[in-house]
């Protein structure tokens, strides 16, 4: 455990509740192990801890990053990307490869969707150069998390998506039997459709996909 966030550990074990852990494993699957601190106190916890120790250099985030995300308990996790959204005035051009790293370890749905759509999004903002090599490699990636994340991480964009980017994005993994590549397809159009409802349905309409990312896609439509 690196020393930085010791204080934070120390902090989080005196708040960890069994009871709500129980309930939190079992609705992340029992992936991982929960202190069972509730995301109102957890957040206050946080904020305690970066007014005491402040943020880390630059230099560090890497190192320390790395050691929360492999940590057992899925607070941890969740700090690690807080940590790294708090230090966005300091992202560089190859911060993309710890986000990656990040997508990569202990791989689940709340942190990957988490990074996805708003650290990757921010990332691909700021580096807009960057933008297509890397998540062009990663919707070519055999891994679920990183395609699933190159098709989300516009969530967010509204009018500034890149339409065609999403859709070229989307169209080799229609027929992906894979739950969690479905589900973002259906997510990801039915966000666009609020920007662009036509361009969705049009889409939908014109392609064939699996009958979630379709439901998912047309939700609000009437």
């Amino acid at each position: 455990m690196h020393p930085y966030y010791q204080p934070l550990a120390e902090a989080y074990r005196e708040h960890a509740n069994a009871e709500n852990a129980t309930w939190m494993e079992r609705y992340m699957k029992n992936q991982f192990p929960f202190f069972g601190i509730k995301t109102p106190e957890r957040t206050r916890l946080n904020r305690e801890f970066f007014a005491k120790q402040g943020l880390p250099e630059y230099s560090e985030l890497e190192t320390i990053v790395e050691s929360l995300m492999h940590q057992p308990q899925r607070e941890f996790h969740y700090f690690a990307i807080s940590l790294v959204g708090k230090m966005k005035k300091q992202w560089r051009e190859d911060t993309w490869q710890l986000l990656e790293k990040m997508i990569l370890t202990n791989s689940w749905w709340d942190t990957v969707d988490a990074l996805a759509a708003r650290t990757c999004g921010e990332f691909f903002r700021l580096y807009a150069d960057k933008k297509e090599t890397v998540t062009g490699r990663w919707n070519r990636h055999e891994n679920i998390w990183l395609i699933r994340s190159s098709i989300l991480f516009q969530l967010h964009y509204k009018s500034e998506t890149d339409q065609e980017l999403l859709f070229s994005y989307i169209r080799p993994h229609l027929d992906s039997q894979e739950f969690f590549i479905q589900k973002a397809i259906g997510w990801a159009l039915r966000q666009y459709a609020r920007t662009n409802p036509e361009a969705v349905k049009e889409f939908v309409d014109q392609h064939e996909m699996a009958p979630l990312s379709r439901r998912e896609a047309l939700k609000h439509f009437k």
